[in-house]
This record gives C-alpha cells, sequence and structure tokens, in this order.
C-alpha cells in the first residue's frame, strides 16, 4: 500500500541544514518579511496545524504545501524553545522593515552629538529586544538582568560612537560615515553576551542527537553565543561599510545635491535592499542545531555522557538561538 504523502515528520527541515546553501533557503523561507503582515488568529491556525501534522491527525484535504506553509508560519513567530508567539518587533522576519529604518537613519545622521546618540539608543532598544525575543527560552532571564544588559549595551555603543566621532573629525568624511558601524558592532560584542548572560554562568541545555537531555554546558553556551554575535555583525556589515562608499560617490553629483532631503529616504532603501539578503544569509552561517565534540564539554558532564552512552556518542546537540 502507497504511503500517504500528506504524512511526513514536519520538523525535518525542508533544506539540508548540514550545508550553506540549505541554510540559506531554509532563513529565507522563515524571515519572509510578509508574514510580519499577518494576524495573530492566521498564525495561531498555523500552530494548529503543525500539531495536528506532528501527532498525524491533520484534517481530510489538507496538503503537503498547506503544512509546510504553516511550518513556516510557525518558525517565523514562534519560539523553538518555548513554543511562545515572540513580539513582532523582536522576529527575524522583522528586521529588514525594523533595521533598514534605524541603520539608514544612524547611517544619515552621524554628523552631530544629539543624533548620534539618539540613534544609536534607538538601535540599542530594538537590538536589546531582538537578543531578549531569540534568546535560548531554557534559560530564563530576570528584569533586573536584561536592564543591566540594555544599559551596559547602549552606553557601549555610545562610548564608541562618540568617541570614534570625535577621533575622526579630522579624518576623511568616508571614515566618518563608517563610524556608526563601529558602535554597532561593539554594542553586539557587550549586548548579546549579557541579554543572554543566564546561559553562560549556568549552562545551556545540550542533548544527543535523538533529543535525549544530557546536562547544561557553559562552554556550549559561549559557543552558541560566540556565533551569534558573529553573525548579527555580518548581517550589519555590508550595509553600513559599502552604503557609505556609495552614498559618498554619489553625493559629489550635482543632482543628489539637489534632493539631500531625499538622502535619508534613500540610504533606507538601500539598506532595506542589502538587509533582505544579509538576514538570512547572517542566520545560515552556522547551523540553528549547533554541535561540540564530548571532548571539548566540562569535565562533570563528560562523564555523564561517558558513563551513560560509552563511545556512541561523540557530539551534543544544542540551540544556539538568533
Amino acid at each position: 500500500m502507497a504511503s500517504d504523502p500528506t504524512r511526513f515528520d514536519i520538523d525535518v527541515p525542508r533544506w539540508d541544514q548540514d550545508t550553506f546553501t540549505g541554510r540559506l533557503w531554509h532563513f529565507f523561507n522563515i524571515t519572509d518579511v510578509r508574514t510580519v503582515l499577518l494576524p495573530n488568529s492566521a498564525l495561531d491556525e498555523a500552530k494548529q496545524l503543525v500539531t495536528q501534522s506532528r501527532l498525524g491527525v491533520v484534517p481530510p484535504g489538507t496538503t503537503r504545501e498547506q503544512q509546510y506553509y504553516a511550518k513556516k508560519l510557525y518558525d517565523s513567530a514562534f519560539h523553538p524553545d518555548s513554543g511562545e508567539r515572540m513580539n513582532i518587533l523582536g522576529r527575524m522576519s522583522f528586521q529588514v522593515p525594523g533595521g533598514m529604518a534605524i541603520t539608514g537613519a544612524m547611517l544619515q545622521f552621524y554628523r552631530t552629538a544629539p543624533a548620534v546618540v539618539f540613534w544609536q539608543w534607538v538601535n540599542q532598544s530594538f537590538n536589546a529586544l531582538v537578543n531578549y525575543t531569540n534568546r535560548n527560552a531554557a534559560s530564563p532571564i530576570t528584569g533586573k538582568q536584561i536592564g543591566i544588559a540594555y544599559v551596559t549595551a547602549t552606553s557601549a555603543a555610545l562610548v564608541t560612537a562618540l568617541g570614534l566621532n570625535l577621533y575622526t573629525k579630522k579624518a576623511p568624511s568616508l571614515v566618518a560615515r563608517w563610524v556608526p558601524f563601529g558602535a554597532v558592532a561593539a554594542a553586539n560584542f557587550v549586548n548579546i553576551p549579557m541579554m543572554r548572560q543566564q546561559e553562560i554562568a549556568n549552562g545551556i541545555k545540550v542533548t544527543t542527537k535523538e533529543g535525549n537531555e544530557l546536562g547544561y554546558s557553559q562552554k556550549a553556551a559561549i559557543k552558541g553565543i560566540s556565533q551569534v554575535v558573529l553573525s548579527r555583525v555580518t548581517m550589519a556589515a555590508p550595509g553600513m561599510i559599502i552604503l557609505p562608499i556609495i552614498m559618498e560617490h554619489l553625493e559629489k553629483y550635482r543632482f543628489m545635491q539637489r534632493i539631500r532631503v531625499l538622502h535619508a529616504p534613500i540610504q533606507i532603501t538601500l539598506v532595506g535592499c542589502f538587509l533582505t539578503f544579509m538576514v538570512p544569509a547572517a542566520c545560515s552561517l552556522f547551523p540553528q542545531t549547533c554541535s561540540m565534540p564530548v571532548s571539548s564539554l566540562e569535565p562533570r558532564l563528560r562523564q555523564v555522557v561517558q558513563e551513560r552512552y560509552g563511545d556512541t556518542v561523540s557530539h551534543v546537540y544544542f540551540n544556539k538561538g538568533l
């Protein structure tokens, strides 16, 4: 008897997650900005269909493509650890509209200290929300810790931006245009580890390939968070490094000098073009389910694995977050 094509393991990724190309297609799919326009009712219906698919009891007439679309909406809007619907502003699918507006403004209004302070504050507020939304939800964080992380990262961004602005006053104008990227990169190295400090302090849950829990590892947390920091800096780099070069060249033309009021909208639009590709590309740099050799774990955890599985388990797995 032929198998039912509408019954399959919906949690098996549609594209190969062991390759960059496969991960890229996956993140192009779930960071689709159109998903943020859908009402909560549509997202809840998608979650219900995913749950039914997992149980093998999909409604009659439901196609495989409908289940894949439901999984796309589920992955874009619900946290992979908790299953809770994420804040719309913190979702990766909101990174393009949110990031293009804020980044475009930072690149346009970089000359005066008040403008630098305001837009760096806006950016770090947005980043804090994104980092909290995409944390590993198995490691809870208190309101006080969130506040400390937010203040520390915002301070790092402001100190970097204002310091570089002073340092580059006599530098070529292009160098001054790169100051916002320096501030964003510095803040990412502070914001993400601070927002996920519980994972560093207490460890992150690691499992076997089959999903059997083994314990919590601080080394795994550090590896996962380091990859997230690198991904976030990579996400911002092309737009914040290449776009200033483009604008520096274009602003020499008379037609651009006559439409200065449009410089900000132009930069915001161009940043959007960069982010449309860079958000999924940066998320794809490393597998979402990260792995680590058992030999790299803490001695106590390594001993637990050896006692339970001997040499049959060579790697452990964990969700690194986004």
